[in-house]
């Protein structure tokens, strides 16, 4: 894994497109940093209810971007992935993500 973004404004970063699919929502993110980075996030029914609750999906994968890139340079962030993949590298994605609600 890389290493963290040395920038505090993460969120102003961070572009969030999501659209519907059969099971949930596809989030397309684009990072803005040192170089641009893109990536497709699958998010189930099931997990925008275990992770954000009614919460919108683009802010519930915004606010997963702002965890990931305080722990890792976008660079290093998957391509694409599930929303769950977070917690199998970061246990402690979900209790954060839930807080941060």
């Amino acid at each position: 894994m890389g290493k963290p973004s040395s920038s505090s404004r993460s969120a102003d970063r961070i572009g969030v497109a999501v659209r519907e699919s059969a099971d949930g929502h596809i989030a397309e993110v684009t990072v803005n940093d040192r170089e641009i980075t893109t990536h497709r996030v699958r998010v189930s029914r099931a997990e925008r209810e275990r992770y954000g609750g009614e919460e919108d999906v683009a802010v519930l994968v915004k606010r997963s971007f702002e965890f990931l890139l305080t722990r890792e340079a976008n660079t290093s962030i998957m391509g694409e992935f599930d929303l769950s993949t977070i917690e199998r590298y970061f246990p402690e994605y979900a209790r954060e993500i839930r807080r941060r609600g």
